[in-house]
Parts: C-alpha cells; structure tokens; sequence
C-alpha cells in the first residue's frame, strides 16, 4: 500500500502540521509505503490553486491524505481513495461575507463531499463541524496529533526570583490580551513565540513587562525554547486541540492552559487550569506555580504520564487502521 501525502507549501513559520505527519510516517508498519507531495506554490489566488489541484490529481496513490490547509485539492482527488484532515473550522466560525462564503464552500463544503473519510484532532472539532455542516458521523474520525519523538524531558532548576514564561503565538486566540495586564506585578520574562502587533507591544510597555519576542524559528529551535523556560503558559480562547501543551509537558515543564475544550482534555490532569477570560484567575495561577514546589513537581510528573497517550506509535496505528479500511474497500 502506498500513499500519497498532500501538504502546503513548505514554510520556515509554519511547520507544526508537517511535523505531525513526518512524525506519524517515521511510526507507519513497513507494508505502508509513503510519498510526500507538497504544494509547488503558495495557496494565493486562483490560478495558484488550480496549479496545486491538478499537481495533486497526476501524483495520487492508493490512499490520498490531505493533511490540511490545502482541502481544496480534494475536489481533483479521487474520492473512494482520499482521507482529509482538518484541524479545526475557526476559519469560518461567526463571520459573514462574500469571501467567507468562498471559503466555506471551497475548503469545507466541497471537499467533506469529495473525501471518503475525514479525520478530526480532536472530539471538540468534530462537534463543531456537525453542528456546522451536514454530514453523517460516521464518516469523522477522531485521531489526535502526537508528541514528536524529537522532544524530550529536560531537567531544569526553577528560578524563583524571575521565572522565564513561554508564551506560544499571539494570533487573537492566543490570548495575549488577557496574559499580558494578568502579569502585571508578577516578577518575571515572558517570552513570546509570534509576530507581535502594534496593540499587544504597547499593551507589554502599560503593563511593564519584560519580554522577549521570537518569531519565524525552525521546530528545533523552538522545541529548545521549551527546555528554557520555566513555566508554560497555553490560555487560549479558541484551539482545534492544543499541541504547545504536549510539547511542554514532554519537555517537563509545569503548564497553565484554558478550562475549555479541547485544551482540557488535551492536558489531563498535568496542567492548571484557568479561566481564560479571567486575568485575576490567571494571576492567581501563576503565584500558585511559582511559590508551590510541590505543585510543579506534581503537574511535571503527571504531564509525563498524560503524553504517553499521545506518542507517534499510537497515533499511527490510528491512522494505519483507517488506511487499511480505505484499501481494502477499493480493492476488495
């Protein structure tokens, strides 16, 4: 059986969904033979995405995935033979418009009836999708992303004095605006992965944080800003699943993130949990973190354990059984 793994054009910023899968292949049982297909050019434009969909349609395989980002290659994809994977539908959540219609039917609409299967990373977004389009259960499978084998524990002495906090992205999910004034008063460095804006600089500058703003860092870079800090912080107001919180726990750091879902199912019992709207809950986390030894030994120690679930074997062997009911169907 060999597939045909579909990815967008490689980027030195956005890289978290070609680790997923490089990860999950590297696990793949031997009789699963893979090529991967990325897109020759940005997704821009009409013409740009035509040129990626019949590059697509002349490099297919006995099983097709779609990895994400680029759903609309599945419009010149053999349907029996193509799984598409969606990371979460925020894209297209509470917005209206020509160009929102646009992107609804071409990314979403099109393509959930152009696939036979469509893989979710998490329950949370395969809620939403059927609450947002017609489609038979069935046909959505919960796979989680996984823990790159390229992560791994890291002992470090907490600094109690200044502890460095790692801010990962600062889209408006991300939550910066709540972060920011809960740090406030709090001794401490907040390092920032992400382009920050106008807004979220000054809002740093009134509050009187000291801060570091990294941005456009290859994934092992960034897995070695991991094993610098001190605390991880992941309170975001909207995620499809939430991987900054498995890389911090594998990398054996204490984690706040959202009481929402999917992000506190992600965590498990190895992370504090806050309300993400509540910058007074925020700050009262983080003074519990720093001045409680024995919590941070407890949630280092149980986030070691919840990533297990998510090792790239154990996703794999997911993914392997859909393939395998995806050839079988078309070979029967």
């Amino acid at each position: 059986m060999n597939l045909s793994f579909f990815f967008r054009k490689p980027s030195p910023v956005f890289h978290s969904i070609e680790e997923q899968f490089f990860a999950v292949q590297k696990a793949l049982p031997e009789d699963i033979t893979h090529n991967n297909r990325f897109a020759k050019c940005l997704s821009k434009g009409f013409f740009r995405r035509l040129f990626i969909m019949i590059h697509a349609a002349f490099n297919q395989g006995d099983i097709n995935h779609i990895t994400g980002d680029i759903h609309f290659v599945a419009l010149f994809l053999k349907k029996k033979k193509t799984i598409l994977t969606v990371h979460d539908i925020g894209s297209v959540l509470n917005k209206t418009g020509i160009k929102h219609k646009i992107l609804r039917y071409f990314w979403f609409t099109m393509p959930f009836a152009r696939v036979q299967y469509i893989t979710v990373i998490s329950e949370f977004t395969k809620q939403e999708i059927l609450e947002n389009f017609t489609l038979d259960p069935e046909k959505i499978s919960v796979i989680p992303d996984c823990v790159s084998a390229k992560i791994s524990y890291s002992e470090k002495s907490f600094n109690t004095e200044k502890p460095n906090i790692l801010q990962i992205g600062t889209k408006a999910n991300k939550n910066l605006e709540n972060l920011i004034p809960a740090l406030e008063g709090i001794s401490c460095k907040l390092t920032i992965i992400g382009k920050l804006s106008e807004k979220q600089t000054a809002l740093l500058k009134t509050h009187e944080i000291d801060y570091e703003n990294r941005f456009n860092l290859p994934f092992l870079v960034l897995l070695d800003t991991y094993k610098q800090a001190d605390i991880v912080t992941f309170i975001s107001t909207y995620e499809g699943f939430g991987v900054p919180i498995l890389e911090a726990q594998a990398s054996g750091r204490p984690v706040i993130t959202s009481n929402l879902s999917p992000m506190k199912e992600v965590a498990g019992e190895g992370a504090l949990l806050v309300n993400p709207e509540n910058p007074e809950e925020i700050t009262s986390a983080f003074n519990q973190l720093i001045s409680d030894a024995g919590l941070r030994k407890t949630l280092i120690e149980k986030g070691l354990e919840n990533v297990k679930k998510y090792s790239a074997k154990s996703v794999a062997d997911q993914y392997s059984k859909l393939y395998k009911t995806v050839y079988n169907a078309n070979n029967s």
